[in-house]
């Protein structure tokens, strides 16, 4: 790789971005959209070229899936289910954790993991308190449920989003792929917990009956909103299933069911589009701009020669090494910046090592940097804000505390990854 101006433009624009959301210290959105400002003005790419390396099929999902999600909420159904799962446990705390946990997994598979822990954590304190037991196993165990189920689908975790996007896997190629592993990773997980916190986990039989008194039908708001949030949720879902034999984007469908359910609840646009988390959309926008710079300066291609010369361009200890660099990563720094620096250099692989199919590789990295996100209260979005609301409730969880359960979990979970994807395609 050659040395010129535009190389070490882009290079340290890209090190002082990553550095700076890794810190925190500035958010992260702002620093996106100034690293991608900077490469503009520097003229490594034009302002045509930087369009072009948006993934707007990426953004497109996100914007429909939050839409359907924000407006879904209101109904109440999301708290519904939290409160009928406890009480399906019979107020039993090991039952309720492992309950709400595959509750948050399924939810987390089928919207996304950043939602679901904003609407299943407040439940969950209210549980807790009712049994007076401590909410920090309930918490630890959504978290890692959110990242483990939004493994499992096209839509479940923004990784995903942008993977599906770049190699054009569907929504029933990542269910069929990652399920099995998704599902060995989840029992495994409850069963360490259960023999973690079995002391903890046990409440009074007064606390029980408090839990099975709770009215789940009062959580329902409204029952209209509800009927039509649900169809265009299952109309959205089948056609997430169905979209490649209807020669559709994810993007296209998700923004239709959005479009949809605006239509028929005839809501004000301006409180729907509230849902949207903007910043993410902007976040992303500026993340493909320079990443989108490093493939164009050759950076992307220079690192994937060197990637297939250390491993001989072996299939199999090429897709170990992107399934345990992306695990180990993506635990200390966020996933959805290694995957969009990730992606180009892993296409660049195949087309350098001749490689035809990149499967292997595209499930190594999904598996690797969605359960990677496991392994540190840092790790991806869903650990933060289960952080910050726990934080809010006087609970604290500790960074330390958290990996001393965690990371071993997300190591164990990579085992299995490991143990799944050689026996699935390499062997």
């Amino acid at each position: 790789m050659i040395l010129n101006a535009p190389v070490i433009i882009t290079l340290v624009i890209f090190f002082l971005a990553y550095g700076l959301i890794i810190s925190e210290k500035i958010n992260r959105t702002v620093v996106a959209l100034l690293g991608a400002s900077l490469i503009l003005f520097a003229n490594v790419i034009t302002q045509e070229q930087a369009i072009q390396y948006i993934d707007f099929n990426t953004l497109g999902l996100l914007i429909g899936m939050m839409i359907i999600v924000g407006i879904t909420r209101r109904t109440g159904v999301f708290e519904y289910m939290a409160i009928k799962a406890a009480k399906l446990a019979k107020g039993d705390p090991l039952l309720i954790l492992v309950t709400l946990s595959a509750v948050t997994a399924l939810t987390s598979a089928l919207l996304d993991n950043v939602t679901t822990v904003l609407l299943i954590v407040p439940i969950t304190f209210s549980i807790c308190n009712e049994l007076e037991i401590d909410p920090v196993p309930f918490l630890i165990s959504q978290i890692l449920a959110s990242n483990i189920g939004g493994t499992a689908t096209l839509i479940g975790d923004p990784p995903n989003i942008m993977i599906g996007s770049a190699a054009g896997l569907s929504f029933m190629d990542f269910l069929n792929n990652l399920f099995v592993p998704i599902l060995l990773t989840f029992i495994a997980t409850m069963l360490v917990f259960r023999v973690v916190y079995r002391k903890q986990l046990i409440a009074s039989a007064i606390a029980k009956s408090r839990i099975m008194n709770l009215p789940e039908i009062e959580a329902i708001k409204d029952y209209a909103l509800l009927k039509k949030s649900l169809f265009v949720l299952a109309l959205t879902v089948l056609g997430f299933i169905t979209h490649n034999m209807l020669h559709l984007e994810p993007a296209t469908i998700a923004l239709g069911g959005a479009t949809l359910l605006m239509f028929i609840t005839k809501e004000e646009p301006e409180d729907i589009l509230l849902a949207v988390e903007w910043p993410t959309l902007f976040f992303f926008a500026g993340l493909f701009i320079i990443v989108g710079a490093l493939n164009h300066v050759g950076v992307i291609e220079w690192v994937a020669r060197e990637s297939i010369e250390a491993t001989g361009g072996a299939l199999i200890s090429t897709t170990m090494l992107i399934l345990w660099l992306s695990a180990i990563a993506s635990a200390f720094i966020d996933n959805i910046p290694f995957v969009a620096t990730m992606i180009p250099l892993i296409q660049k692989m195949g087309q350098i090592g001749g490689i035809e199919n990149l499967r292997p590789f595209w499930w190594a990295l999904s598996l690797g940097a969605c359960l990677g996100g496991n392994g540190t209260l840092i790790g991806a979005s869903a650990n933060v804000i289960v952080a910050g609301l726990a934080e809010k409730n006087g609970i604290v969880i500790t960074f330390r505390g958290f990996m001393k359960i965690a990371f071993p979990l997300m190591l164990l979970s990579i085992i299995i990854s490991s143990f799944y994807i050689l026996l699935a395609y390499l062997i």
